[in-house]
């Protein structure tokens, strides 16, 4: 499999931990904390919880710069895969993420920041989709134009989403008035603290793009696990300090019956404009988790195109920008054809989350085991980070990938179906280019 002599090295460190805090907080920061407080019943319970997501995020952090130091490749998880099971599985995890995960993510948070900008200017029936097709177009025209401003417009998005938050956290602690009815809270279940897990670490997923840069980072073999680690323990505390707001702030009670807590807080605050400030808050959130989607997402298109010939074409590096321009454009279309399939249909949103969910733990699973296949296949090649403890907390990862499979697909019902179903629609392209490939040979 092809290394990286078309990358060069652009990013540093903190280049890495703007973009992968840009995808991760995102706007299930606004939106799970409700649920997560109604599932868990009490103070406390809240708080550990979303402790809970960080240390097992850690995890597998830790578990991903074992791979990220010891590979650093463009195609991040697609290169393990491959390197660890073969082409097949490979093959399937970038079709994946090409037809579904990433795209799909990048239309939902479209959508979203339609939604908002539709409040302040509509521009008619299907205003919605025309901003968020719009935000696609705009953002993939910036990463075009090259790497670096890409990643400068994901530093002053981050920064602004980290000093917004820090704005709700303070209202929170110091200026709001909240009605606690302690009496009133329930006790936690154990149904209810894993429902309340599977909202946090929905809310957490999206560390392991980093994987993504790794080719791009300089000096990879030392900084991937500072990236990883220390984009987990920022992201922690922001999640913590702002869930700790929200309770000083509204109270359980409000909190779990809320749609956006933050908004409610800002409400209690500021009035009117509050609940404004916060629109703009989330939308500019959204952007960030759309800009760092994008740059990784693209990554992933490009590794497919260097090793499968019919996507050859993805496979196309255009060093003066520092980005595979082909993959960005073709991942800007896709993207922009699930906004016509959601136009009009505000159940697509929901859809799109069910369906990814399965899939995404599924191969979160598969990078985990590639961990022992690796150690097992390749003894001898340097690791400049080894997972701590090792095998115990790889495999405390993979039980966690599986159980949240598992309940990715209890959950979900027919969008998992869906999900599921979309993936193997790659495998008679696999196997068409396999026999294809063959035939030739014996000829």
């Amino acid at each position: 499999m092809p290394g990286n002599p078309q990358t060069k090295r652009y990013l540093s460190v903190f280049d890495s931990i703007a973009i992968v805090m840009g995808i991760v907080i995102g706007a299930g920061i606004f939106k799970t904390p409700s649920l997560v407080a109604a599932s868990a019943g009490n103070e406390v319970t809240i708080i550990m919880v979303w402790l809970g997501g960080g240390i097992i995020s850690l995890i597998g952090a830790l578990c991903y710069a074992e791979l990220t130091s010891t590979y650093p490749n463009i195609g991040g998880e697609y290169f393990y895969l491959n390197r660890a099971f073969g082409k097949a599985p490979s093959f399937l995890f970038a079709w994946a993420r090409m037809a579904v995960i990433q795209t799909g993510s990048i239309a939902m948070m479209a959508f979203l920041i339609g939604d908002y900008a539709s409040n302040i200017l509509n521009l008619g029936l299907y205003s919605s989709s025309y901003y968020a097709a719009c935000t696609i177009v705009i953002l993939t025209a910036i990463n075009i134009a090259g790497v670096s401003q890409g990643s400068w417009i994901q530093k002053i998005l981050i920064i602004s989403t980290i000093s917004g938050l820090l704005f709700i956290s303070f209202s929170g602690f110091f200026l709001a008035s909240s009605d606690k009815i302690l009496s009133q809270i329930s006790p936690s279940s154990a149904s209810g603290i894993g429902k309340a897990m599977v909202f946090v670490l929905l809310t957490y997923s999206g560390w392991n793009e980093a994987a993504y840069l790794s080719s791009e980072v300089r000096d990879p073999q030392r900084t991937m696990a500072k990236t990883l680690i220390y984009s987990i323990a920022i992201i922690t505390a922001v999640y913590v300090m702002i869930n700790i707001a929200f309770i000083e702030g509204l109270g359980i009670q409000a909190m779990s019956k809320s749609e956006l807590a933050a908004t409610s807080l800002m409400e209690n605050v500021f009035g009117g404009l509050g609940a404004k400030l916060t629109g703009l808050l989330v939308a500019i959130v959204a952007l960030s988790t759309i800009n760092g989607i994008i740059i990784t997402g693209a990554r992933t298109n490009y590794a497919l195109g260097r090793d499968f010939k019919p996507f050859e074409f993805l496979g196309k590096w255009k060093e003066q920008v520092g980005n595979p321009v082909n993959a960005l454009i073709v991942q800007g279309i896709i993207s922009i054809m699930l906004i016509g399939i959601g136009t009009g249909t505000r159940n697509g949103f929901v859809m799109m989350v069910e369906y990814t969910a399965p899939v995404f733990w599924l191969f979160f699973l598969l990078a985990g085991i590639s961990i022992f296949v690796l150690r097992k296949k390749e003894p001898s090649i340097n690791r400049p980070f080894k997972v701590p403890l090792y095998p115990i907390l790889p495999a405390v990862f993979c039980l966690i990938c599986m159980y949240m499979m598992y309940s990715s697909i209890i959950y979900t019902g027919i969008g998992a179906v869906i999900g599921i179903a979309v993936l193997l629609t790659g495998l008679p392209i696999f196997f068409l280019k396999y026999l294809c490939s063959k035939t030739s040979k014996e000829v």
